[in-house]
């Protein structure tokens, strides 16, 4: 479930757990406790050698929340990197805007049920 992540990353996950952002927040409200379609989300996941914002392990589901800054060329470069990472490890990664979680929420719900009902298959 970790992919070998080292102790140092998952003591980094568990403080970034502590100071998660409005979007992670509000995101967290709608997934947690098994809310969308039954499956359990763990937030701020370490893997590998990542910190990911979302994780469920039962569908190997990746999601991340984007603020601005990953419209920086040198953070999409790097983003799209790690998805490949992630993805080469049998993963789907699905990207989600902050404004989205924060002002659509309804939206983001949907979004999340069609994933899941195609990664269900």
């Amino acid at each position: 479930m970790f992919q070998n992540a080292t102790p140092h990353l998952m003591h980094r996950a568990k403080k970034l757990r502590a100071k998660e952002t409005k979007a992670e927040k509000a995101f967290w409200q709608l997934v947690r406790d098994y809310r969308v379609g039954g499956y359990k989300f763990r937030r701020q996941h370490a893997l590998a050698h990542y910190v990911v914002d979302f994780y469920c392990h039962k569908l190997q589901l990746v999601i991340e929340l984007d603020g601005s800054i990953h419209d920086l060329c040198h953070v999409r470069e790097y983003d799209l990197r790690r998805q490949l990472d992630i993805e080469m490890m049998g993963m789907k990664v699905h990207r989600f805007d902050n404004r989205d979680v924060l002002e659509r929420p309804d939206y983001v719900v949907d979004q999340l049920k069609q994933i899941i009902a195609q990664l269900e298959k």
